[in-house]
């Protein structure tokens, strides 16, 4: 009973702090992310769209490994595949990633005010350094 009592107070918290569906989805984007090859696939998709053997070719992995790494970034929202007869051409999608830019935005307006209050308090520090050492 416990548990489910903190189950739903997580929720609402949750959802006072805007975390809703596309929330969700982020957790997705950054879980793909948070691995170095699936950045350097996305990385190289950023060229134009490859098929699994064009990305997997520099890779020292196996084309089925890659298929894998695909599917993580395609459940993620962050790529899109096509049939195109025998071959499965990736493609990079901006509305995932834009999203999660968006979020990383709020924390950046967040630090570039703390930084500046750290400028204006280091700012300050100076001037009352000088200030000492013109009464000595």
């Amino acid at each position: 009973m416990l548990t489910c009592l903190s189950l739903t107070y997580n929720h609402v918290v949750m959802e006072l702090f805007g975390y809703d569906d596309r929330s969700q989805n982020l957790d997705a984007v950054f879980a793909a992310l948070a691995d170095p090859t699936r950045r350097a696939i996305l990385s190289r998709l950023a060229v134009g769209e490859a098929s699994v053997n064009e990305i997997a070719a520099p890779f020292e992995m196996s084309q089925p490994a890659v298929s894998k790494h695909l599917k993580v970034l395609e459940r993620a929202g962050l790529i899109e595949r096509d049939i195109d007869k025998q071959r499965r051409p990736a493609r990079l999608k901006a509305e995932a990633m834009a999203v999660a830019v968006s979020w990383l935005e709020e924390f950046k307006k967040f630090w570039i005010s703390n930084f500046d209050q750290l400028d204006g308090l280091l700012e300050e520090l100076k001037k009352a350094e000088t200030k000492g050492r013109g009464n000595e």
